[in-house]
């Protein structure tokens, strides 16, 4: 099992990398938190956090309707 959640892990950082070069707009969406400093940089994806959420959310309930 964690060997499997480990993989979901994997795939899922993969996918944000991805969305990155293909330039989609996960990690800059309206709602995402950042604040640059003089030598510092502070960044939370709040939107981001929110939409993955909801979207695995709808993933565990679909599959756990199917098993």
């Amino acid at each position: 099992m964690l060997l499997f959640i480990g993989g979901i892990i994997v795939v899922i950082g993969a996918v944000m990398v991805f969305a990155g070069r293909l330039n989609l707009p996960l990690g800059r969406l309206p709602g995402d938190i950042t604040y640059r400093g003089k030598n510092t940089v502070f960044y939370f994806p709040l939107a981001t956090s929110i939409l993955l959420s909801i979207i695995l959310s709808l993933l565990f309930w679909l599959f756990s309707r199917r098993g």
